[in-house]
């Protein structure tokens, strides 16, 4: 039987950009070969899908202040 180590995830930086849209990153996926690191819309739009097949899901989204979260909202 193989154990995967996990590792602590670094919190994301300015720099991390969305895989499908190129915002800021508020969402980082870990799977079996990388990452993939959405902004908090589409990271809550394929959190569902990513969840079956993901290692890890590490969502900073809550780092977002109250003017942010709107716009993500309005943007669904």
């Amino acid at each position: 039987m193989t154990t995967a180590v996990l590792t602590p995830t670094e919190p994301l930086k300015a720099s991390d950009r969305c895989d499908r849209c190129g915002a800021a990153a508020y969402v980082r996926v870990v799977l079996g070969g990388g990452e993939l690191l959405f902004c908090a819309h589409h990271g809550k739009k394929y959190n569902e899908s990513l969840a079956k097949v993901a290692i890890e899901i590490h969502d900073f989204s809550d780092q977002l202040t109250p003017d942010s979260k709107a716009a993500v909202e309005e943007e669904r």
